[in-house]
């Protein structure tokens, strides 16, 4: 009997607020422990909490981003459990009656659940909540950290779409890639801004019913959650092979050794006693507030990628770098609804534009280490910071297209328009790169290589049809790289066969 695998994920992401959730401490990553802290934070007798109403943007805001329902009416519920990170006893989160509900992500995607090279998972919820302190274990002691504690926290939750480790990859990469560009979240998984719980069953082949859920908690990397997800289905299929049971339960994932290994049975989870926070009122958003939290949304990635490739007929490697940069396919976009040739114009910001920002950077971000500088004080270029206006690289294609210049030459006019501003047809004048298409003057050049070159015009008559490539690259030598290439080819090949 075949066995596959069903996956639903549980994603906790940091929204990217200045405050935290019920006070006005910073949400700040890498502080001093327990400096971004008040009576809130801490859980202390007699503190009530103030929604923070960007969090409660943001959260309905994702709704719209992930194609949910927004429901006119959503609570926050205490979720009461003791830990030592969490000082209140209890959590404040949204339980059933949530801001958002019944969405769904659409990505990119080939594996088994696909259908024309896209997939679908269906999103239950993605409600909001409070994260909680850090702890910090050492070999004797234990320390919290409560400057985490009370940041705004989201937890998305998909419903069992997912059928391979693969699938959870790139559902989690497209789910980041749209919270990113969406200005939810910074999901700086360095930084724990998302974390995943992964939920794993394994059922025969065609059959409807779910096998045991087994949870795998706390994963801080998508690289781990597919590694894990690989191991769990290969160890659950093998279990139910040798015809033992699998019962519900909740493992960890050990990265270094590559298993799983259990945390708890079903028997011992948590009873959290859930009922509605007395200290805040539900949330009813009117229809004025819903019509501005939408405004913000944006053009999902997807969608980008595919009308890039639509109007613009780019190809999907084109169409994924403007995807995945919001500034750089701005920047194209700009460009290339004035140019009859967008994909010339991708073709010198991808390949040309971007290498020397690279290289730029890299020589800047090496020169302000030297002076000491955190990586926070780093200032770096940017598309802001080019010398030449936009439309000069509008010109140079322009310049290309009308055969005014070889493609080497306008290799040098770029270079020289990124470092000093000047427009591309003055760099032209001034370094007399015009290529030359004067019949006259390359019949001169051609008729002086082939009086030059007995050997390769041996071999073109020979019938060695390669010969005339070192043929054209003795004409370009003489003519300094100014030789209109086609007419070059043209007259070469009439002059040798005649």
């Amino acid at each position: 009997m075949e066995y596959e695998a069903v996956i639903g994920l549980e994603t906790h992401v940091q929204l990217n607020t200045k405050s935290k959730m019920w006070c006005g401490c910073a949400n700040q990553y890498g502080s001093e422990p327990n400096t971004n802290v008040c009576p809130v934070c801490l859980g202390l007798p007699g503190v009530l909490p103030v929604p923070n109403d960007e969090a409660l943007r943001k959260t309905v805001l994702t709704g719209y981003l992930l194609n949910c329902e927004i429901p006119r009416f959503a609570k926050f519920d205490r979720k009461s459990y003791f830990y030592p990170d969490m000082p209140k006893n209890y959590q404040l989160t949204q339980y059933d009656k949530p801001s958002t509900a019944n969405g769904f992500v659409e990505f990119e995607f080939t594996g088994a659940g696909s259908v024309n090279g896209l997939a679908r998972v269906r999103i239950t919820r993605a409600h909001l909540e409070e994260d909680v302190g850090k702890s910090t274990h050492f070999d004797r002691h234990s320390g919290l950290d409560f400057n985490r504690a009370g940041v705004p926290l989201m937890e998305i939750v998909s419903e069992p779409d997912i059928t391979s480790a693969d699938m959870a990859y790139a559902y989690l990469n497209a789910l980041t890639e749209i919270l990113h560009q969406g200005g939810v979240s910074d999901c700086d998984m360095e930084k724990g801004m998302v974390r995943c719980d992964v939920n794993i069953s394994v059922r025969p082949i065609g059959t409807k019913e779910l096998g045991a859920k087994i949870e795998i908690k706390n994963m801080n990397s998508f690289s781990g959650v597919r590694r894990a997800a690989e191991y769990e289905i290969a160890r659950q299929i093998e279990v139910v092979k040798r015809g033992e049971k699998l019962i519900q339960s909740t493992r960890r994932w050990d990265d270094v050794a590559g298993i799983t290994e259990q945390m708890r049975t079903k028997e011992d989870a948590h009873d959290y006693r859930y009922f509605p926070d007395p200290d805040l009122m539900p949330l009813a958003p009117t229809d004025a507030w819903l019509a501005e939290v939408k405004t913000k949304a944006i053009e999902l990635p997807l969608a980008r990628k595919q009308r890039f490739m639509r109007d613009y007929q780019l190809p999907a490697g084109d169409a994924e770098v403007f995807k995945s940069n919001v500034a750089l396919g701005n920047y194209f976009e700009g460009l290339a609804r004035q140019s009859k040739n967008p994909k010339a114009v991708a073709n010198w910001i991808i390949n040309n534009l971007l290498a020397k920002l690279a290289e730029l950077n890299a020589r800047e971000k090496s020169e302000q280490e030297a002076l000491g500088l955190e990586a926070a004080d780093l200032k770096l270029s940017s598309f802001a910071d080019l010398k030449f206006k936009p439309e000069a690289l509008l010109e140079l294609v322009n310049l290309v297209e009308a055969k005014t210049i070889s493609s080497s030459a306008a290799q040098q006019v770029f270079a020289e328009m990124f470092d000093s501003g000047k427009a591309p047809a003055v760099i032209v004048q001034e370094k007399g790169l015009a290529q030359v298409s004067d019949t006259g003057a390359i019949e001169k050049f051609c008729d002086d290589a082939i009086a030059a070159n007995p050997a390769p015009v041996a071999d073109y008559k020979a019938g060695k049809a390669a010969a005339l490539n070192s043929l054209k690259g003795q004409v370009m030598k003489l003519s300094k790289g100014k030789a209109n290439p086609a007419l070059v080819g043209e007259i070469l090949e009439r002059k040798l066969k005649g």
